[in-house]
C-alpha cells in the first residue's frame, strides 16, 4: 500500500474516531446537576418558551443537546441518545413541522 495513501487513511480514521467520541460524552455538569438546579433550567426553559414563542420540538436533539424531556430523564443536557423520541428542544413555533422525524409529541406520535 502505498505509504500517502496508508498515511491518509488512519488520519481519517483516527478523526472519524475522536468525532464519534465527542458526540457521545455527556458533560460531567449535566450529569451532576441537582434536582434545585434542574427545577431552575425547567422553569427557564418555560418563561423562555412562553417569551419567545417556542414549542417542544421532540426527537431531534443531539447527544447531551436537549432543552428537557418527557420521562427518561427530566432536565436539560441529560439525552444520552441522539434524536430521543422522549428529549426535546425549543424552536420557533412552526419551525418543527419542518424537520423530518419530528414531532410535537414525545415518542414521535405528532
Amino acid at each position: 500500500m502505498d505509504r500517502r495513501l496508508f498515511a491518509a487513511s488512519v488520519f481519517a480514521a483516527a478523526v472519524g474516531l475522536a468525532g464519534a467520541t465527542a458526540l457521545t460524552a455527556v458533560p460531567a455538569t449535566a450529569a451532576m446537576m441537582t434536582k434545585a438546579q434542574m427545577m431552575q433550567v425547567q422553569q427557564a426553559n418555560q418563561k423562555r418558551a412562553m417569551a419567545e414563542h417556542l414549542q417542544r420540538c421532540y426527537g431531534i436533539n443531539a447527544v447531551a443537546r436537549n432543552d428537557c424531556a418527557a420521562g427518561a430523564h427530566s432536565c436539560a443536557g441529560q439525552a444520552s441518545i441522539a434524536r430521543d423520541p422522549a428529549s426535546f428542544v425549543l424552536l420557533p413555533a412552526g419551525d418543527c413541522s419542518k424537520i423530518a422525524d419530528a414531532s410535537l409529541a414525545p415518542g414521535g406520535n405528532g
